[in-house]
């Protein structure tokens, strides 16, 4: 059986990949998605791979007050339906395995949208996400640097999105990016005046546009989900910008909004290009991108190797 995500014909022509569509997917049996098979894959992706913590928080949830969790990555996992955590594998498309099976997914819709390969649909920089979640689970509200298929493999969850052309949300400042800055963001519960909920079973998914800010919650179950992302040319190159707009603020240089000044964005972006161009050979262990993030953004950059506390 071929792994595939599918949509209405009018979804996957007028909206995207501009505003969220549900769709639905074949991956809800798929034994990559056990839980034993997670549990494996939590003990043995990268420490910066995996993160985790208490899972019954607020949706605006300040970073500092998540309360994290004193228990192996893989336990976690094991006892995910009694242990309230929520947790996230990053970057699962470093095993053989989940890279053939995003890349499946991802060329069935790119043939739907007309195109011959990955590289012509401007599918980028494939990555995989996979969630484990108790019940009722919140994921705070933040907004991700990717282009994103999200699919719901196992339990409820309720997704809560928001239209990032709306800058009473988040302002541009908010959304410049920095690995010292925590991705969660700041959240109004008025903002639920503007959200679209879409409420998902194991089966369903959701196309998320590129920067659309969203908050999740998990139902009466444990949940287990995937964000299938990519990042095309616009994407990279808005997130190119952001960074280079974020950096520059926190040496005492702020920025104007993305767009404000063309010319002056086109050298942010080949200056900060030319900058990671120089580091990403020295980013290839996990010890030394722990390093560069400590000595480029200070330690807050590693939040995620926090000690562990109940």
């Amino acid at each position: 059986m071929i792994a595939e995500i599918t949509a209405t014909e009018a979804d996957f022509s007028s909206r995207f990949p501009r505003e969220p569509f549900a769709t639905r997917h074949n991956l809800a049996d798929h034994p990559l998605f056990s839980l034993t098979t997670l549990a494996r894959l939590a003990k043995t992706l990268p420490r910066d791979r995996v993160e985790y913590n208490a899972g019954d928080v607020a949706p605006g949830v300040k970073p500092e007050d998540v309360p994290t969790l004193d228990m192996p990555a893989e336990e976690v996992v094991h006892r995910i339906e009694q242990c309230n955590a929520w947790m996230v594998l990053k970057r699962v498309e470093v095993e053989p395995a989940y890279r053939a099976l995003l890349e499946e997914v991802l060329t069935g819709v790119a043939e739907k949208l007309g195109h011959g390969s990955l590289e012509e649909a401007g599918f980028h920089d494939i990555q995989g996400f996979v969630f484990v979640a108790s019940a009722n689970a919140t994921t705070p509200f933040h907004v991700d640097p990717e282009e994103n298929f999200f699919v719901q493999i196992r339990g409820p969850k309720f997704f809560h999105i928001f239209d990032n052309r709306d800058r009473s949300l988040l302002s541009d400042e908010e959304l410049e990016m920095l690995p010292s800055k925590h991705r969660n963001k700041r959240y109004d519960p008025r903002h639920e005046e503007k959200a679209q909920v879409f409420s998902l079973q194991a089966g369903d998914g959701l196309f998320v546009p590129h920067l659309w800010p969203h908050w999740v919650r998990t139902g009466d179950g444990h949940s287990v989900s995937m964000a299938i992302t990519w990042k095309s040319p616009r994407a990279e190159r808005l997130n190119t910008l952001l960074r280079a707009n974020g950096l520059l603020r926190k040496y005492g240089f702020p920025q104007p909004a993305p767009g404000t000044s063309p010319l002056m964005d086109g050298v942010k972006v080949a200056a900060y290009r030319a900058m990671r161009a120089v580091i990403e050979p020295l980013r290839r262990s996990e010890g030394m991108r722990r390093t560069l993030r400590g000595l480029v953004f200070g330690k807050q950059a590693n939040y995620y190797y926090g000690e562990k506390k109940a």
